[in-house]
Parts: structure tokens; sequence; C-alpha cells
């Protein structure tokens, strides 16, 4: 499976979110007009290089006459590594104060390709009635509907949900399990808790208390580690490092900037 930068920053919080839960839950972890911004390089020849970067937005929104909010991803690839792989990504989720989703657009340039994945959500008192459409440029589009008792996200939606879980009862060592509307399938993805760790960022100075965690894949019968990823041990669960093993290289994403968190930073270590 590939997973370009959007999704392992996206699953880096996810790893924060229990397997089933109820659905409505109420925010902790941020507020409307929350921006981050991050740089991206890529190894090549022992030289880390430039990549590109992404950036992330929170807004008050409307969502068919619905008062909610919308969360903004976009990735752009620099000139220097377009000539390698391209990569123009918007993902978009509209969804409630309670964090429950209503609507996911991702319109992605992958290289050669461009391809929307959309997914529409009906919530009921004991299931969610999740929605697909997935088109690839030059195929015809792949629809799917399906119902499930567990909660059941996107991306974004389940990034901005699992920033208000609490992880302080995990264990290193720990599996966790999730539903992910993805591609046009509902799918289960599984992460593994590393423990705890500081992380100075070069760029600012500044040290912070991490959870780690590493996004995993099955293929026979083995373990392999697609990413490590850094996210603040206090109630702003922001992701500050992520360290990415492609098929093609080593790649990592930093924290640059970001506007004021709606909650002290106690994971800062003075």
């Amino acid at each position: 499976m590939k997973k370009t930068f959007h999704a392992i920053i996206l699953l880096a919080l996810a790893a924060l979110m229990p397997a089933a839960a109820q659905c409505p839950l109420r925010n902790t972890a941020f507020n409307a007009g929350e921006s981050l911004r991050y740089q991206l390089y890529f190894n090549w020849q022992f030289v880390w290089l430039k990549a590109g970067t992404a950036s992330l937005d929170i807004k008050d929104a409307s969502y068919q006459g619905r008062s909610c909010l919308k969360a903004s991803l976009i990735t752009k690839g620099s000139p220097r590594t377009d000539k390698f792989f391209m990569m123009r990504d918007t993902l978009t989720s509209f969804f409630t104060s309670e964090l429950e989703p209503l609507y996911y657009r991702k319109g992605a340039r992958e290289g050669k390709r461009y391809y929307t994945d959309e997914a529409w959500y009906t919530h009921t008192a004991n299931s969610v009635d999740v929605r697909q459409r997935y088109h690839k440029e030059g195929s015809d589009a792949r629809t799917n509907e399906q119902r499930s008792a567990e909660c059941v996200f996107d991306m974004v939606s389940m990034m901005m949900r699992a920033r208000s879980f609490d992880p302080s009862a995990y264990r290193e060592g720990q599996r966790i399990n999730f539903l992910m509307a993805d591609n046009g399938h509902v799918k289960t993805e599984t992460l593994i808790f590393r423990g705890r760790k500081n992380y100075k960022m070069d760029s600012t100075g500044v040290t912070y208390r991490c959870l780690v965690f590493s996004f995993i894949e099955r293929k026979d019968k083995k373990d392999k580690e697609v990413v490590t990823f850094y996210i603040t041990d206090d109630q702003n669960h922001i992701p500050v490092r992520l360290d990415l093993f492609l098929r093609f290289g080593t790649a990592k994403a930093f924290l640059t900037s970001q506007t004021e968190p709606r909650n002290p930073q106690t994971s800062i270590i003075k």
C-alpha cells in the first residue's frame, strides 16, 4: 500500500482513537482558526533535499445548511522533487462540533495519475451509513455503500476526532486497530504505540515530550514499518515530526509553524 504524506500525518493522530466508540465526542483539542505548516524532506544519495510543504487549516463552515467545521489539508511537492514524483493533494472534511464526519473529498495529482475520493455519512443511534465514490482519471467511477455498528472516519475527520482522546492508559507495544473510509472501501488500519520520547526541533530549539507511534503494514505474516511519528504529549496532540520509510527512499516531515494552540503546551520541556 502506498502512503503519501497527507495520509501518514492523519494516520498519526488516528493512533489515539480506540477501535470502537460512541460517535459524538466533545472537542477538547482545537479551535476554528488553527493553522499548522510543515516542511517535507527526502533523502537522495545521502543528501537531504526539501521535498515540499503541507498545511492544515480549520475554519467555521456550513454544510447543507448545517453549521459545522471544515478542515483542509494541502500538500505540494517542490519543483525539484516534481521531476521524480509530482504531488498536489487537497483533502477537505466537513464535520460537526461533536466531531462526527458529514462529507469528505480528496482531489489528488500523484505521479501521472489524478483521482478523486469522496465519502458521505449518515449517522443513526446505533450505526453509520457510508456512501463512497472513487474516480481515477481515465477509468469508470467506483461506488460503495456500507453500514457499520462502529464509528467510521475518513483521513481528515479521523485525525480531528482522535486529537480529543486520552492516551494515558496506552502500554508500550500496544496495537490499535480502527476503521477508515479510503479509496472507495472501508478498511481496518493498524498502529503500534512505541512509548514516549523527547524530541528537539532544529528550527526552533524547542524540546517536546512526545507520544511515538508506528504505522505498519502486514505482509507475508510479518510487520513492515511504514512511518514513525511524534505527537505532542498534551491536550493539543499536534504532530511535530514524521519519519517515513518508502519504497523509493526515506523522507521526513517537520512542523515549522503553528497558530496559538487551544490548550497550554504542557509537552514543552523547559
